[in-house]
């Protein structure tokens, strides 16, 4: 049984350790990233999207392919690869898309291509559903996997792409209310909900498809709430921070291939978690997601890695 992620796959040009404004190319795009951060571990995955044939495509292949990402079910085309530009303000990475006619964008789901009996969860978010062409392919794409797959998503919300803020709130909303995992950041969370108290949307949440919500709050940790084993909070390791690119991705990544890794990851045995199953790994989550902070760039761990016992 296979993982996979659905969404883009991109060149992020991140900041050096120098002072000039320097910038150099790195492999990123939240969906590689939560891809590549699952393989590490050791869960077999698949990337779903479009990849270049460029120079940038072929680095993100490479990447992909060492990280023993499964490539067969991505589209290569001639079409550029996005390319984003990051700068760090107050700990946070804001970001500058170029992303107009990028194999990314052109990406267009087969319907058959994937046999989904074989997939045990896929997971879904980030800029590709900013577009309209890309987020009806990724809802044509979980009305066929939805019967045999869990549903993991994460908007990993972009606000310099939306064009029309209300639009893409509904947006989301469909989205999340056809997962079976939801997970965002505190910030994601503020944008789409404002300060809407987390107790009412995840009632809400929890009252549609989903078993379980997540919200990331950076060195404040975790919060999950499940239907069943209720609400529970984990803390976040304390590390020395080069940046945070990548590690709400690291954390996504980890806690699927945790819940693989336990058995509870199909729907039915997720619904049946137990807290304290969960909360080793949200743990588990937190601890590769501050493991990412510690070096630049979206380069999430490998399991030897880690020190942590299965």
């Amino acid at each position: 049984m296979m993982l996979l992620s659905c969404g883009d796959a991109l060149i992020d040009f991140v900041p050096t350790r120098e002072a000039d404004g320097r910038v150099m190319p790195a492999v990123g795009g939240s969906c590689l990233n939560v891809a590549i951060g699952m393989a590490r571990l050791g869960a077999p995955t698949g990337f779903v999207g479009g990849i270049s044939n460029d120079m940038f495509g072929q680095m993100i292949a490479a990447q992909a392919e060492a990280s023993d990402v499964v490539l067969r079910y991505a589209t290569r085309s001639d079409h550029q690869t996005t390319l984003a530009f990051v700068r760090i303000v107050a700990g946070e990475s804001h970001y500058a898309f170029y992303d107009a006619d990028t194999a990314t964008r052109n990406w267009t789901y087969q319907r058959g291509s994937i046999p989904f009996d074989t997939i045990e969860a896929m997971h879904v978010g980030s800029t590709t559903l900013v577009n309209d062409t890309g987020a009806a392919e990724t809802q044509a794409l979980i009305a066929d996997a939805r019967a045999s797959s869990t549903i993991a998503f994460d908007p990993n919300c972009r606000p310099n792409l939306v064009k029309d803020k209300p639009s893409y709130i509904v947006r989301m909303a469909g989205f999340a209310a056809n997962a079976d995992i939801v997970r965002m950041s505190d910030v994601d969370f503020a944008y789409l909900y404002g300060d809407e108290p987390y107790d009412q949307r995840v009632d809400a949440l929890l009252g549609q498809s989903a078993s379980l919500v997540v919200i990331t709050r950076g060195i404040d940790g975790a919060v999950a709430w499940h239907k069943t084993a209720g609400k529970i909070e984990v803390a976040a390791p304390k590390v020395t921070v080069a940046d945070t690119i990548g590690a709400g991705d690291s954390f996504q990544a980890a806690l699927l291939f945790a819940l693989h890794k336990q058995e509870r990851l199909r729907r039915q045995q997720l619904g049946d978690i137990g807290a304290d199953e969960l909360r080793r790994a949200l743990s588990f989550a937190a601890n590769c997601a501050g493991f990412t902070c510690t070096r630049p760039g979206a380069d999430p761990p490998r399991l030897s890695e880690i020190d942590w016992r299965w």
